[in-house]
């Protein structure tokens, strides 16, 4: 995968075999094939990667917070990255909030 600049990441944690409409709801989620979910959660890959302070931030941060509240619903242990410099750090859950905050005041 290649590295995204000044971005968050959900990695699934573990290799959960996931029944096929937990796929489904996180393809409607993320706009990512049950078959590109499932290679990412076997790899230890991130199921959804938002690119912040570009123009469709609007769009793909919705799209993050959804995939992280639907995870927490269906009890999915997951961990957060914030992607800067070339690199990832694996960050909580009010550093994302916090991360998300302070984009969106740039588009305001």
């Amino acid at each position: 995968m290649t590295a995204p600049e000044n971005a968050l990441s959900l990695t699934i944690a573990g290799n959960p075999d996931f029944p096929g409409e937990v796929l489904k709801a996180l393809y409607r989620i993320t706009g990512r094939s049950t078959i590109e979910l499932r290679n990412s959660i076997r790899a230890g890959e991130p199921v959804y990667t938002a690119a912040l302070f570009g123009n469709d931030h609007i769009d793909v941060v919705p799209r993050l917070e959804k995939t992280a509240a639907y995870l927490d619903e269906i009890g999915a242990a997951f961990v957060v990255h914030e992607w800067a410099d070339g690199g990832r750090e694996q960050i909580t859950r009010d550093v994302m909030r916090e991360i998300i905050e302070s984009a969106d005041g740039d588009f305001r």
